[in-house]
């Protein structure tokens, strides 16, 4: 899971650059997604330790979680209104926000599945292990 969370880091710090080059680099509020991206970044380096994979991606999981619900309470109902013909503040920032919202939401539905798969590994493990001895 280092890798992936290395990668939304990556799409992250694009996504807010291009959002923040995107408004005419009038709104630098665009780069909050940038700032996710560095710290997802660095967790999925740090997560390729061992000793600290564990507690990285759990660290991951939660500032995906974050990073989904605050720019979907916005950018999501924005985008919304926006599909359907009405006309919002900051258009760039709803598709931004809503592309925001999906890559985190997607990346916290791999890590509890990681850690589902994660705990039933060391179960399996804990189990061969005491019938072996």
């Amino acid at each position: 899971m280092g890798l992936v969370t290395i990668i939304l880091g990556a799409f992250l710090a694009v996504l807010g650059v291009v959002g923040y080059v995107a408004t005419g680099s009038e709104h630098p509020t665009a780069l909050i997604a940038t700032g996710f991206g560095v710290v997802f970044i660095i967790l999925g380096v740090l997560a390729r330790q061992d000793k600290l994979r564990r507690h990285v991606m759990h660290a991951a999981a939660m500032l995906g979680l974050v990073g989904f619900l605050v720019p979907a309470i916005r950018g999501v109902p924005n985008l919304v209104r926006m599909i359907a013909g009405h006309e919002v503040p900051l258009p760039n920032a709803a598709v931004l926000q809503s592309l925001m919202a999906l890559a985190c939401l997607v990346f916290v539905g791999l890590c509890i599945r990681s850690f589902i798969e994660a705990r039933r590994a060391r179960r399996a493990r804990e189990a061969a292990e005491s019938r072996a001895g």
